[in-house]
């Protein structure tokens, strides 16, 4: 499973739970602090209806007296308020009241005068000096039908003369909870989807931060040139720390290769030059003498050429950008090159021909010019007698093809290595393999490559090299 899906599940369930959790403390908790808020206030009332109930209760007169009267008078009290947005039309209060054995003296909605109530938790325990309540349901499979009965005893010097009930349905405040439950829902969803889209943005972010210091990490393991990337937070300290890393290793890696490869290939030179010098030592005639000198000569040409060849690749090995001012012509970069070939390639009868324009893009037009310089180089060195060597242009394309033998196979991918290189035809001496380790540094800053591939033997002998510019 890719790293965005995880987080993006990991939030989302973290969210889920959030939100179950939020939905069942609701269920929980609000729901009943609201009935018992609606007994609380019973009980209130409950408390004030019985003593105002009292006197005609020990008169004798309860159904007869203003008690009566004035609850009959409010049961069809009307009534047009709205609590909070919601209308209310009605009056939703039952009210009756028993004697000392639980007969039922008074009933506002006139159902159950002279009803035996002495078994209904409300009266019993109302009549035993205890605090009396029952919820009762009118459909036992109904929850919304139950009706909450809370009772006050009706006293008279301290004696219990009965007791008054008070009783509300809660579908009259099943309402204001639906509503609640509803406003919880609706800013539940809408705070789901703002977190949703937040832990969406924050993801791709995440991921796109990361993406970018793997790829920074893969080029920089593929050997290409990437600047570093700018990623804020503590991301971007990750990355800052990979390429301090990164530069630490590789200038402790490079330091070490060079040193063997250069101590390699200084072995030969010196070895030449050492023994020259010791059989100039000895009376020797003339013409050894010239000879020998002129060995030195060509070994000190070679070091010194293997020196300014690794302290070119080595600024070049350092840079992590170009500069371009301008768009640069390939054809002129094309040009340039081969006016700078032209004697090497007089002094061994050897013709370059240059066809097509090319096109121009964001190159350093030096950079490019060298890089065409070293395949030419090689070119011309592969090259037979009177050979001749073409330089073609196309789009963001500069191959370079000679006439020469080749290279063997198992050779063609080692091509660009430090200090590998294959033998030159009829015997020659061994280039030291900088030349085109230079080209791949030149094109690995221009995010280019270079391709080195056989002609086909069908069409004769030769090597072609390209040089592949994004346009």
């Amino acid at each position: 499973m890719k790293l965005g899906i995880r987080l993006l599940f990991v939030f989302f369930l973290l969210n889920g739970l959030a939100a179950f959790f939020v939905l069942r403390v609701f269920v929980v908790e609000i729901r009943p602090s609201v009935r018992e808020v609606m007994e609380d206030m019973m009980v209130d009332t409950a408390n004030i209806l019985a003593e105002l109930a009292s006197d005609d209760l020990a008169a004798g007169r309860l159904t007869e007296g203003r008690f009566a009267a004035h609850v009959r008078n409010y049961a069809s009290r009307p009534v047009d308020a709205r609590i909070w947005g919601l209308d209310k039309q009605s009056l939703d209060f039952r009210v009756y009241v028993t004697d000392a054995r639980g007969l039922v003296l008074f009933d506002s909605e006139n159902t159950a005068q002279g009803q035996d109530y002495s078994g209904w938790r409300d009266v019993a325990r109302t009549l035993r000096g205890e605090y009396g309540a029952r919820a009762t349901r009118t459909v036992q499979t109904d929850e919304r039908t139950s009706v909450m009965y809370v009772a006050a005893p009706v006293l008279r010097d301290g004696a219990i003369l009965g007791v008054l009930t008070v009783a509300k349905p809660q579908s009259t405040v099943q309402r204001f909870v639906d509503r609640a439950e509803r406003k919880v829902l609706l800013g539940g969803l809408l705070l789901l989807a703002l977190s949703a889209g937040v832990g969406v943005a924050v993801t791709l972010w995440v991921v796109w931060s990361i993406r970018k210091l793997r790829r920074y990490a893969l080029n920089v393991q593929a050997g290409q040139k990437m600047d570093v990337p700018l990623v804020p937070g503590e991301l971007g300290e990750l990355a800052q720390a990979m390429e301090a890393m990164r530069a630490r290793l590789e200038g402790r890696d490079y330091i070490e290769g060079y040193v063997r490869a250069l101590t390699h290939e200084l072995k030969s030179p010196v070895a030449a030059i050492r023994g020259a010098a010791e059989l100039l030592q000895d009376d020797l005639p003339e013409a050894d003498r010239a000879v020998f000198a002129g060995q030195i000569e060509q070994q000190v040409q070679r070091i010194q050429r293997l020196i300014d060849r690794l302290l070119e690749l080595s600024k070049l090995e350092q840079r992590q950008s170009l500069l371009v001012d301008a768009p640069t012509s390939l054809r002129d970069c094309a040009e340039a090159a081969i006016a700078e070939a032209q004697a090497r390639a007089r002094q061994k009868n050897v013709a370059i021909t240059l066809q097509g324009d090319g096109g121009s893009g964001p190159f350093e037009a030096a950079l490019v010019a060298l890089a065409v310089s070293n395949l030419l180089d090689n070119a011309i060195d592969f090259s037979p007698v009177g050979g001749s060597v073409r330089v073609d242009l196309a789009g963001g394309r500069i191959s370079v093809t000679d006439a020469g033998p080749g290279v063997p196979d198992y050779a063609l991918p080692r091509l660009g290595e430090r200090f590998f290189s294959t033998p030159r035809p009829n015997g020659e001496r061994t280039g030291s393999g900088l030349g085109l380790a230079i080209v791949r540094q030149i094109m690995a800053l221009h995010h280019g490559n270079l391709n080195i591939v056989n002609l086909d033997p069908a069409a004769g002998p030769g090597l072609r090299a390209e040089l592949n510019f994004a346009i």
